[in-house]
């Protein structure tokens, strides 16, 4: 038999500022995280908003020396990674060595320490040498070193791997990591993603592509505005979720709180093109439905749906499409929201910021609301939960991603009722 998984620990690192308690009072609350790019000046590129981490303190995660040698992205993951563990109440340092060999991190990014490699190159190429710490941008920008940095920070010697499928990495990270503890691979793993690339290049070549936003420099918060008649491309943020995922009999046995199971995970390829998802979403609805299976329910038990969501024309118009293959007349009836329209779009980390937000909802029986839905797009007509946020109690959900590269991939959650957080 298959071993139950839940989840026991929560950690952000957001654009609305560090802890879960900021994020989640963010979404609940409906405030747009979006604002001016200020990492770079943005004045040769067309798009000039972005959803940046700014409220946080890089030195109360890593020591003095590491600052300069490690990339946002690892900063904030052991920023996250720590909060997650004290939420489960775990010490790894408490910890015997046969448990932290069962002990594994497996995180998603779609960028890694690109930002990094970035400065450091250019420091390098335009001479302040002295400035740059050359030999450490290549072990700190390549995407592995992710999870190797919070294992080693946290003393994890399971498998430490990192997921890279471009906007579907954490979902899919946190799928494999379902399935390590479920098939008796590991008993515990750090999960989640990670991303943080607010770079010149980055932003210019999705300018080059079309995909973000350029029509609201001015009004940056109503930039990110999915599944509206108006919209124009997603809005590029940054930041890093993570949470313990463990097996339910160890959580249980150590008297640890549970926010809620992990019962299902799919994914599917539409391999079709590499930027653009299939029209007809069929691929999507199948990712949806294979989660669905894998999870051993129904369509008709879902009541949420955390959506994809980037605020794209052929993105919103698309996954609104799956949901309607995947849940056929139930789809109408479904609550759904949009978490980017709040804090734009974390890259690889989307996942794990849409499934944190899908956590709180069965936690707190809240719907977080799509903000700046003023105009709808005929094409779009599910209920997005436009606005404001709701009271509804959720038993199961799910959360659904698109990726670059025609991949798909959604994971669903329920209820922990014997022991509710």
């Amino acid at each position: 038999m298959r071993r139950r998984v839940v989840i026991t620990g929560v950690g952000a690192i957001s654009p609305f500022g560090e802890g879960r308690e900021k994020y989640w009072d963010g979404l609940r609350n409906g405030r747009s995280a979006v604002g001016p790019i200020t990492l770079f000046n943005p004045e040769h590129t067309n798009s000039r908003v972005a959803a940046e981490v700014r409220d946080w303190t890089p030195a109360s995660h890593v020591p003095e020396k590491e600052l300069r040698r490690l990339p946002r992205v690892a900063i904030m993951s052991i920023g996250a990674a720590r909060e997650a563990l004290e939420d489960a109440g775990i010490d790894t340092k408490a910890l015997p060595v046969e448990e932290l060999r069962r002990f594994a991190c497996i995180l998603g990014t779609s960028s890694g320490g690109i930002e990094f490699a970035e400065e450091q190159y250019r420091l390098w190429f335009t001479g302040q040498k002295e400035a740059s710490c050359y030999p450490f941008a290549v072990s700190s920008a390549f995407v592995g070193m992710l999870s190797s940095e919070v294992s080693i920070a946290f003393g994890l010697r399971g498998m430490s791997h990192v997921v890279s499928t471009g906007c579907t990495s954490a979902t899919d990270a946190m799928g494999h990591a379902l399935n390590a503890i479920r098939h008796g691979q590991a008993d515990a793993v750090v999960t989640g993603g990670a991303d943080c690339c607010i770079t010149p290049g980055i932003v210019e070549c999705y300018c080059k592509m079309r995909c973000v936003s350029t029509h609201y420099n001015g009004t940056p918060q109503k930039a990110s505005r999915p599944f509206n008649a108006d919209r124009d491309g997603f809005v590029i943020g940054e930041g890093a979720w993570m949470l313990v995922m463990e097996e339910r009999e160890r959580a249980i046995r150590r008297g640890a709180e549970i926010y809620a199971e992990v019962i299902g995970y799919g994914a599917t390829c539409d391999a079709f093109h590499r930027v653009q998802i299939m029209p007809n979403g069929e691929e999507s609805a199948r990712a949806m439905t294979v989660a669905l299976e894998d999870a051993g329910i129904t369509q008709d038990r879902i009541q949420y749906i955390n959506l994809h969501g980037t605020s794209t024309p052929l993105n919103d118009k698309t996954e609104t499409a799956a949901i309607k293959l995947a849940f056929d007349r139930l789809a109408r009836g479904l609550a759904t929201s949009a978490t980017k329209s709040l804090i734009g779009h974390p890259q690889g980390a989307s996942g794990a910021a849409g499934l944190v937000a899908t956590l709180m909802a069965v936690k707190d029986s809240f719907i977080h609301p799509t903000i700046n839905y003023e105009h709808p797009d005929p094409e779009c007509d599910l209920d997005y939960v436009p606005n404001q946020g709701r009271v509804k109690a959720v038993d199961y959900a799910m959360c659904n991603t698109i990726a670059f590269g025609s991949k798909n991939a959604a994971l669903v959650l329920k209820r922990e009722e014997e022991n509710p957080r």
